[in-house]
């Protein structure tokens, strides 16, 4: 009788399960029926069609009056427009030829018949005594541009610059407002954003692919010099007399960049591990980018580098970085790229930060993994309204890393004047009580692990080591070891967990630390993730003792 039930009950099962697949098969074969009848009928849909579900009008009135109105003008915009763009695009050009052109030059230059169109408009809250209007602007234009080019070998090549796409932000501040018609004394313009910007290269008469590297090292140049004219760079044009030199673009802050370490980078190499080296940038101008040594053979490098750049404008820039591998005399092959808007720093307050790399910052579709890059990063202002001003005030707020620099300054009391900004080592002695870990793999037979950590400071190569806890996965050590630290801020901490076998050990994972939270700290206790395992935490308590000398 048993055997009866079960055999019914089987089969009934069978049975169930065939028809829940046969009947999911066929909702998913009408569902995806439906959707490519859907498609046919878009792509019979007329123009007549089209103009049933669009309104006429897709801009507001306004916009379209605004459009219509530079139709009309444009031919006299063009003429006036050209030699301005000539004298003013020319020396941003020669600045950035490539080394394999000996002179770059415009022969001819007109912007064609078909005028940009005005997409968008939005006003911008600003100071009090400003009024800031950005304008989205779409571009299909008709140009008539043609580059004398010389190369080094003396060969000229006339080449023409076709099929320009352009959709941008034009970003125009209206400052300072005076009761004075026409109630602003100047007007600021600038390319607040470039979304997208394609053209064509052609060699009038024959084909610019013909000649190697003249395409690549052209078009770097071009995209070079619309670089320079984006925002925060900015043009003035005085309205009423006055001195309007406080507008210029200056500097407004320091941000400092510590590359530490990545981790699962994407292998490049079919034979071994990638050579990773990261390019980093706040503008990305040939001579604002800095670039990080290349850790050979590694998808986990450390770097331990340290880099500065000018702010000018810390609401709108970011810091942006992309990692390569090096391909020695080959092109090097890009890994991934990341960005930090400046704006989720707080001034004066170190942020230890993991970005993820993506393979394309505006359109983020890929979900394939190519790893993430540790960062540590501080930004303070320069302007003299700031907590924090410029660390050779006397008068500036201060943390113990900016005392460093303070004493660094009053030492010589001959040049306290001097803005010149001097090395400083933050020496002194570092104490690391290695308290306990949580959560760690189990790596023997029996579900257990021996678990110790060893400490390393990367530049010294100082190294100490745990005692063995044996069969555990929550280990106490309570063992404090004391480092002397000659160099504090370009010093690394690691610290590596370990379980003890007979033969050896087995690498569980590892925690990467700078100094910097100690320095300014002084003592705190924390507890950090272990890299390389699922959920593990290290429990650490460090103390700074310090003892400030000055580089001569």
């Amino acid at each position: 009788m048993g055997f009866f039930v079960g055999y019914v009950l089987g089969f009934a099962l069978g049975m169930g399960l065939i028809v829940g697949f046969a009947r999911f098969q066929n909702i998913r074969s009408k569902h995806r029926t439906d959707l490519a009848q859907v498609i046919a009928a878009f792509a019979r849909m007329t123009l007549q069609d089209l103009r049933k579900l669009f309104p006429d009008q897709p801009y507001p009135a306004w916009l379209t009056w605004l459009n219509h109105h530079l139709d009309k003008i444009w031919p006299y915009v063009d003429q006036a427009a050209s030699d301005i763009i000539r004298n003013a695009v020319e020396p941003i050009l020669e600045q950035y030829r490539s080394s394999i052109m000996s002179s770059l030059k415009f022969s001819k230059l007109t912007l064609g018949t078909v005028a940009p169109q005005f997409t968008g408009v939005s006003i911008i809250e600003g100071d009090s005594d400003e009024i800031i209007m950005e304008l989205e602007l779409q571009w299909d234009g008709n140009p008539n541009i043609v580059l004398d080019i010389k190369t080094r070998v003396g060969v000229p090549l006339p080449i023409q610059v076709k099929n320009i796409g352009f959709t941008g932000v034009f970003r125009l501040i209206f400052k300072p407002l005076v009761d004075e018609f026409p109630c602003f004394g100047a007007i600021c313009y600038s390319l607040r954003q470039k979304k997208s910007l394609d053209f064509t290269l052609k060699v009038v008469g024959g084909d610019v692919s013909s000649i190697p590297g003249i395409s690549d090292a052209l078009e770097e140049t071009i995209r070079n010099a619309v670089e320079d004219f984006t925002w925060p760079v900015r043009q003035i044009i005085p309205i009423l007399p006055g001195d309007y030199s406080y507008l210029e673009l200056k500097p407004v802050g320091t941000l400092e960049v510590k590359l530490i370490e990545a981790k699962a980078l994407t292998n490049k190499d079919i034979i071994g591990k990638s050579d990773p080296f990261v390019e980093l940038f706040i503008r990305p101008l040939r001579h604002r980018i800095q670039t990080s040594k290349t850790i050979n053979n590694q998808t986990n490098p450390i770097w331990n580098e340290h880099f500065e750049f000018v702010v000018e404008d810390f609401s709108t820039q970011h810091l942006t970085i992309r990692v390569y591998d090096n391909e020695g005399i080959q092109t090097s092959e890009f890994i991934g790229c990341a960005q930090l808007p400046l704006t989720e720093l707080e001034p004066g307050k170190v942020k230890d930060v993991w970005l993820k790399l993506v393979k394309d910052l505006d359109i983020q579709r890929d979900q394939k993994k190519r790893g993430q890059v540790h960062l540590e990063i501080l930004y303070y202002p320069l302007n003299g309204e700031s907590e924090l001003y410029n660390p050779f005030d006397p008068d500036f707020r201060l943390t113990l890393v900016e005392k460093a620099f303070k004493h660094a300054n009053d030492t010589d009391p001959s040049k306290s004047a001097s803005p010149m900004k001097r090395d400083v080592i933050i020496r002194g002695v570092l104490s690391v009580t290695v308290i306990s870990a949580e959560n760690l793999p189990a790596t023997d037979l029996f579900g257990k692990s021996d678990p110790f950590v060893e400490l390393t400071m990367k530049k010294s190569d100082q190294k100490n080591k745990t005692r063995v806890v044996t069969d555990t996965l929550n280990p106490e050590w309570n063992q404090t070891f004391e480092f002397v630290v000659e160099d504090g801020l370009h010093e690394l901490l690691i610290l590596e967990v370990y379980d003890h076998d007979t033969f050896g050990k087995e690498k569980m994972g590892r925690c990467i630390m700078t100094l910097t939270r100690a320095i300014l700290e002084q003592e705190f206790r924390d507890s950090f993730p272990i890299d390389g395992t699922e959920s593990g935490r290290l429990n650490l308590r460090l103390k700074w003792t310090p003892q400030t000398i000055i580089r001569d």
